[in-house]
């Protein structure tokens, strides 16, 4: 399958990495195009072989695409204010859940969370490679999520993420066009990666 292209906000990587993380970008720009069923099950393949503490895969998932407008419309709710201007209308939103006690002992799975991003990450890289994009989101109305969806006790709700192929940035609210257009940075591989000793910046 072929990676996308897109010159514009390909990561300019210091040194050779793989052709998806460089393709792998966050828009808030979504055509309508339907995402797949099927492609949304593979999606999810990818995420549940992602590593774990203990093989605990502490991720959970509640989905749902537009053609769900009931689905669809609660996790809308979940959202805040400023991602329902750009992520309602998203092919598929996700609601990530983290399992918070392992099953083995009930005992505080500290990295439960750690152990969620690697799983989207997983999803996040099959989706690159399927002409998919994935924008992840911290802003969520987690109690209203809680009580929409009933989850239980052990369980909470985390993250959000927007699925979908790229659409025109010239669509979306103008408040987010200048985030849309402007070109990807990073810290360097110094500000992040210190050998040896604690580096001060």
């Amino acid at each position: 399958m072929d990676i996308p292209t897109n010159s514009h906000k390909k990561a300019d990587t210091e040194y050779p990495v793989h052709e998806i993380i460089k393709q792998r970008w966050s828009p808030r720009s979504f055509s309508e195009q339907e995402v797949r069923s099927e492609t949304l099950k593979q999606l999810f393949d990818a995420a549940r072989w992602a590593p774990s503490s203990f093989n605990e895969q502490p991720w959970r998932f509640i989905y749902a695409r537009r053609q769900d407008p009931e689905g669809y419309g609660k996790l809308v709710q979940c959202m805040g204010e400023y991602n329902q201007k750009w992520a309602s209308e998203a092919p598929v939103l996700i609601l990530t859940v983290v399992k918070e006690n392992f099953s083995k002992n009930n005992k505080p799975n500290r990295v439960a969370e750690y152990d969620v991003g690697a799983a989207m990450s997983y999803f996040t890289f099959e989706a690159t490679r399927h002409n998919l994009y994935v924008h992840q989101m911290a802003g969520v109305k987690l109690d209203r999520a809680r009580k929409i969806f009933d989850i239980p006790k052990g369980y909470k709700p985390w993250t959000m993420a927007a699925v979908g192929y790229k659409g025109d940035p010239d669509d979306i609210p103008e408040d987010f066009e200048d985030a849309e257009k402007k070109k990807r940075s990073r810290k360097e591989i110094d500000e992040i990666a210190f050998k040896g000793s604690w580096q001060k910046n």
